[in-house]
């Protein structure tokens, strides 16, 4: 009985540790990543019905939705299945490593002894040569060589021959399993950052304040804070309706109290207590009334601002001159073939207003000032009105994420890139050099060994049998 558990507890073993069972994960994991890029992640249903139309026709996209959906691929990275993918790989990482390491350990742990003519032979780089010098020069100047590519020499002296072996990068070999180590971490960063984290979602309109996100229009998750947006701004490209830019001031509110401000952009998010704001879209908020924010100023005279709203009116100092507010539009054209202003979109692409100025002697007139376009509010005379914004009616979108598990795998992926180094560029080289000899005649062998790399030991005996015969060369002249 003991016999046949041990037998079932073997071949768990053995099949934690099989190479076969990392390749298929790793395989499991790239077609599944593959498949959560092309799928949109918590994203509306008809959004990715529309996508996978393309792939599968119009018909059969809801039911291949459908068929996604129950396994998890639109919500894939916080699926049960896909999670449970990343343990079983690092389950087997680390199965691999401890049944690997021990063998791994004692080659970086052996004593390097002297080795037998025959053996020095045996090696797969070696390298014979002749010099007619004493033996005590040739040992002497391959000491040096030596010492000076900074390796730690060992000597064995025998009857009319003498033996110098070395080695270097031994701890190399152990950089594969840093490497197993790291992998572990970054998915551990995952997994907590899956079990213990959230993603959501968030928009604020301009002026309003709120101490929760949406994973879902009706699960929310508490913040331990208010977040509140001053303004929201679009840059666009000159004379062109593209964006440029998207920004967001943001003011974090604790206990009443303001305790951080940020303009946020789409690369340079808000952080507070571990919870990210990062700016994604924006919109209109729908039957809103705003306030127009507009810079008034006279010729020779200071700038003025005013919060305006439809109806009010405002003077210039130092005129008699009256302006009121009479309407407005988010994005104002005209047309083409009626020469008539339009407007062409609900978003404040081109946002302008109309004022209705009334001046001494002369007829109330109507002009439309546009936000991007400051020179048409500069009235006969120079006197300047600005429309800086129509605020109140937009509202910023924000990414909002918590991640704590992020710092493990930004660690991790450190850890890596230096343990990729040594695994790549870093080997453990092994060197005997035999020099034998009577009188003013040698002849030298030498041999190495590597675990990788085979070529590079090949250049670097190249260059350490250069050095010494031309020393040894030197010495003789």
């Amino acid at each position: 009985m003991e016999k046949e558990k041990k037998d079932i507890l073997e071949s768990i073993w053995d099949f934690l540790a099989s190479v076969k069972l990392a390749i298929a994960l790793l395989i499991s994991l790239s077609i599944s990543s593959i498949v959560g890029t092309i799928v949109e992640q918590n994203a509306e249903p008809a959004q990715n019905i529309k996508l996978l139309a393309k792939f599968f026709g119009d018909s059969s996209a809801p039911s291949v939705y459908n068929v996604f959906a129950k396994l998890g691929f639109m919500d894939m990275y916080d699926s049960w299945w896909f999670l449970g993918l990343l343990a079983l790989f690092g389950i087997n990482l680390i199965v691999c490593s401890i049944d690997r390491f021990p063998k791994t350990w004692k080659v970086v742990q052996a004593v390097q002894r002297p080795m037998s003519e025959n053996g020095l032979k045996s090696l797969p780089v070696k390298k014979t040569l002749e010099f007619k010098t004493t033996l005590n020069v040739a040992k002497d100047e391959f000491v040096n060589t030596l010492t000076a590519s900074k390796y730690n020499i060992l000597e064995a002296t025998e009857d009319g021959s003498v033996q110098l072996y070395t080695q270097k990068g031994r701890y190399a070999r152990l950089a594969v399993y840093v490497v197993h180590l790291s992998i572990i971490l970054i998915f551990a960063g995952a997994i907590i950052g899956s079990v213990f984290g959230f993603k959501g979602y968030l928009n604020i309109p301009e002026g309003s304040m709120s101490e929760v996100a949406y994973e879902s229009p009706e699960e929310k998750i508490p913040l331990g804070f208010g977040i509140k947006c001053n303004w929201y701004e679009t840059l666009y490209y000159d004379d062109m309706d593209a964006p440029k830019d998207f920004r967001s001031e943001l003011v974090v509110i604790e206990n009443g109290k303001e305790v951080m401000t940020k303009i946020i952009e789409v690369n340079d998010p808000l952080t507070y207590k571990g919870i990210t704001f990062f700016q994604s879209n924006y919109g209109m908020m729908p039957d809103t009334v705003g306030s127009f924010v507009i810079d008034i100023t006279p010729v020779n005279g200071q700038k003025k601002t005013v919060w305006l709203r439809f109806g009010d009116t405002f003077k210039i100092p130092g005129t008699g001159i009256k302006g009121t507010i009479m309407d407005y539009s988010p994005a104002l054209t005209r047309d083409r073939t009626t020469g008539s202003l339009i407007t062409y979109s609900e978003n404040m692409v081109n946002p302008a207003v109309a004022i209705r100025f009334e001046e001494p002697g002369r007829e109330p007139y109507v002009g439309w000032i546009l936000q991007r376009y400051p020179d048409t509010g500069v009235l006969d005379g120079g006197h300047r009105v600005i429309l800086k914004d129509y605020w109140g009616v937009e509202y910023t979108g924000l990414s909002v994420a918590k991640d704590p598990g992020v710092w493990l795998i930004y660690l991790a992926s450190i850890i890596m890139s230096v343990a990729l180094y040594i695994c790549f560029f870093i080997s453990h080289k092994k060197i005997w050099i035999n020099i034998a000899g009577a009188g003013k005649s040698v002849s030298i062998t030498v041999g190495a060994s590597t675990n990788r790399n085979s070529l590079a030991l090949e250049q670097e005996i190249e260059r350490l049998v250069s050095h010494a015969s031309q020393a040894i060369e030197g010495r003789k002249s």
